[in-house]
């Protein structure tokens, strides 16, 4: 993830450059307000579309701090040139503090999108223009706003709460980490209102912006997050006349043909294109180190080996389940024909003409998601009835697998948990799925025991190079991430977590 700009001590004024440039008054690098922005309906369509389009920086790594960083994936050692190796490594064993890199970057990403949208916000309310065209934009971008907070304080906890623009330097000075019980409300509010702002659908030219169905979503992982299950389940009972289905076959929906389709609810727009920010990279990052053009379709291309699918994940899937070819492979055959046993993630790995430059969207939110969701509601609501066996049910007759019956309460939620593991795998769920439904003491205990296993057996060979004493020795403290220390020095205001 590109660290964009030193938290929002940045120019508003620079925000859409490299999209809109010229449309912005750049006259001033100190001042984070414009006087001057939207002019008409076009410019407004182009400053949203600014919004979406950080997006794709941000999704191009956030498999770090929620795969990568639990159970389901880990990293193909690399004994020779280590690269960015030791801070990703950081993550991976759980070595990670104030100073780690990857922190920095998450959150000054996550706060220069906050401060963009916060701009676009005052200065929608400086125009007059057609009332639904301005709802339209304010929904979109409330709504990713919800998104950048939601993220921010599962990773965080507390966090600064920053709502207005930012007009100079000093006043980012200001601002105090706020109990994580008011950044809810906060994220509550806005999708409260984007929800009733947002349209159900969009022409084809603007797939990817957010809709109601994606309001809603959001908002029932909020509440699904605090418990709150009798607003989870009305929430996501308005989901279903939405007109959302099932893909047939689970391998479409990750297919570059197939973007958008019916069981999408919203997802990253990126295009095979040699342009910065546009591709996407996900199998060049993902695919295994030296695999020298067998995974990916260019002679001789290597990927990084991050991300790599755990021993752990790969045997959870049942016999005959669909969804394992299309989620991952256990390894791949080289040039001469050698089976290497590295696996990699095959969610992303699909045919693309410019070397680089992959052409594959990233799913934030599927209709499968909302169906677990249901039947996870309903199991706490009422117990495992009919229809939350139903809604589970769904989701394995696609992958092929016979259905579950019978279970009580306690073996349904774990048969959800477990559902939900290889239904989303590799999606960006995982972490925070595990932080929802477990204690800390029961998480530390789920970590620990993974860390052995792979102490015990690695996913992948480490050239015979041990791990070190600390890896994988993981403390409650860290189940929330640390305050980066660049923004402390930033910022006096801004309190360290307990532990670090």
């Amino acid at each position: 993830m590109k660290l964009l700009k030193k938290f929002i001590l940045i120019p508003i004024t620079l925000i859409f450059a490299s999209s809109c440039d010229g449309f912005l008054d750049k006259t001033d690098p100190t001042v984070l307000v414009a006087d001057k922005f939207y002019k008409n309906e076009a410019e407004i369509e182009q400053a949203v579309n600014g919004v979406y389009a950080l997006l794709q920086d941000y999704f191009n790594s956030q498999w770090q701090f929620t795969e990568y960083i639990s159970d389901n994936t880990t990293l193909q050692f690399n004994v020779g040139d280590r690269g960015q190796g030791p801070s990703l490594e950081a993550l991976e064993y759980w070595q990670y503090n104030p100073g780690t890199q990857n922190f920095s970057s998450l959150y000054n990403t996550s706060y220069y999108i906050i401060a963009n949208i916060n701009t676009l916000l005052y200065n929608l309310e400086q125009i007059e223009i057609d009332q639904e065209v301005k709802d339209q934009a304010i929904g979109q971008v409330k709504f990713i706003r919800a998104q950048m907070y939601f993220d921010l304080v599962r990773s965080f906890g507390d966090v600064a709460i920053i709502d207005i623009p930012i007009k100079s330097p000093e006043e980012a000075f200001l601002a105090a980490r706020k109990p994580e019980t008011e950044v809810y409300q906060f994220i509550l509010t806005d999708l409260q209102d984007a929800v009733q702002k947002l349209p159900t659908s969009y022409p084809e030219t603007k797939a990817g912006k957010a809709t109601r169905g994606a309001g809603l979503t959001l908002l029932a992982k909020v509440y699904l997050t605090q418990k709150n299950y009798t607003e989870c389940l009305s929430t996501l009972n308005k989901i279903l006349p939405l007109g959302y289905t099932l893909v047939d076959n689970y391998a479409d929906v990750f297919e570059t043909n197939n973007k958008n389709n019916s069981e999408s609810i919203w997802e990253i727009q990126y295009l095979g294109l040699n342009t910065g920010g546009v591709n996407s990279s996900f199998i060049y990052t993902f695919a295994p180190r030296s695999s020298n053009g067998s995974v990916i379709n260019f002679p001789g291309q290597d990927g990084g080996g991050w991300n790599i699918p755990t021993n752990e994940i790969i045997a959870l899937y049942e016999t005959g389940d669909a969804r394992k070819e299309a989620s991952l492979k256990e390894g791949y055959f080289n040039q001469s024909d050698e089976w290497v046993p590295v696996p990699y993630i095959n969610k992303y790995n699909h045919d693309h003409s410019v070397r680089g430059a992959s052409d594959d969207n990233w799913p934030v939110y599927r209709y499968s998601d909302v169906l677990l969701m249901l039947a996870e509601t309903i199991n706490e609501v009422t117990g495992p009835s009919s229809e939350a066996f139903e809604y589970l049910n769904m989701v394995r007759e696609r992958a092929k697998l016979p259905a579950l019956s019978g279970l009580d309460k306690s073996e349904f939620r774990k048969a959800i948990w477990k559902e939900r593991r290889i239904e989303l795998a590799f999606e960006n769920h995982r972490w925070f799925d595990l932080k929802r439904t477990h204690s800390n003491s029961e998480l530390i205990d789920l970590l620990k025991a993974h860390g052995r296993s792979e102490i015990a057996k690695p996913t992948t060979d480490r050239g015979g190079i041990p791990f070190s004493n600390g890896d994988y020795q993981i403390e409650e403290y860290q189940l929330l991430f640390p305050i980066p220390a660049d923004q402390r020095r930033i910022n006096p205001n801004i309190q360290q977590n307990p532990g670090y």
